[in-house]
């Protein structure tokens, strides 16, 4: 069967942030998706079914277990689609275990429409501390009138605000603590982010070392999520485009688009990208 590896939200090779996909020939086991998951080593791998009514089932695997959505691998998927002419501009279905999702292809640009956002809690005041402590940062490192959050737009993550840029690159993880933080509030990670001025609408970084992810240089999911806590504190508007730029201390700088929507009273949240192959293989099962 053939698998692939995308470079997504990226418009050169080895940029953004690489996604395995495989397009078995046959029905697999869960546990032969784990293992190739494991055998590719990205953060995700995407197993793609096309099923009847032009419905296509992507389900996501990384090296630690099986996720309920991955952003940057349903850009990759549907961009290497596309490329294969396997599929045409237009929206299509894609049917995951966050539920059916449209996703809108338009020429090399792939528009991924996220699970109904949701803010879960704000952490406390008293949590702060415990948290920014996990990576070698104190409670000042804080924006002022902002709050930690768990959003979820398929997938829960810690919002976490810090005051700059400079703040952001020298945070470092302690991520056995964040492993325990994470697995105590229930959520995947945590995405740090500060204003981006000018240049973009934020600079991010995520770290997911519960799921053997020590640090993603680009995520679908979570910014979906960070637009929306943005939305909440009135730092986005609804129409607009926002960029993300996230990675780059870790030499793959990725841009993350995102709009958010109000239809029929309806808050829609969509990511979006490009995503280009860095390599094309036989997996011989």
């Amino acid at each position: 069967m053939k698998a692939y590896v995308m470079d997504a939200f990226s418009v050169e090779i080895f940029g953004g942030n690489q996604a395995g996909v495989v397009l078995p020939d046959r029905e697999l086991t869960d546990e032969i998706m784990q293992k190739i998951a494991g055998e590719f080593k990205h953060s995700e791998t995407a197993f793609v079914r096309f099923l009847p009514d032009d419905v296509i089932s992507v389900r996501f695997f990384t090296p630690a277990g099986e996720v309920d959505l991955c952003g940057h691998a349903t850009i990759g998927t549907f961009a290497l689609l596309r490329q294969l002419e396997k599929i045409g501009d237009g929206v299509h279905t894609a049917r995951t275990l966050a539920g059916d999702l449209a996703i809108r292809v338009e020429g090399s640009t792939v528009w991924m429409e996220m699970g109904s956002p949701r803010r879960i809690r704000c952490l406390t005041e008293e949590e702060c501390p415990a948290l920014y402590e996990a990576y070698g940062l104190t409670d000042a490192d804080r924006p002022e009138g902002m709050l930690p959050q768990i959003v979820s737009t398929g997938l829960a993550d810690i919002m976490m605000p810090v005051r700059d840029h400079e703040t952001l690159m020298r945070a470092v993880q302690n991520a056995p603590v964040v492993t325990e933080l994470s697995k105590h509030y229930d959520v995947v990670g945590v995405h740090m982010f500060c204003p981006g001025g000018e240049a973009c609408t934020a600079y991010c970084s995520n770290f997911a070392p519960l799921y053997d992810i020590p640090e993603e240089c680009a995520t679908g999911t979570s910014n979906g999520a960070l637009t929306y806590y943005l939305y909440g504190y009135g730092k986005v508007s609804a129409g607009q485009e926002n960029l993300f730029i996230q990675g780059q201390h870790m030499g793959r700088p990725s841009q993350i688009r995102s709009r958010l929507t109000v239809e029929e009273g309806k808050e829609m949240i969509y990511i979006g990208g490009q995503a280009v192959m860095s390599l094309a293989c036989d997996l011989k099962i």
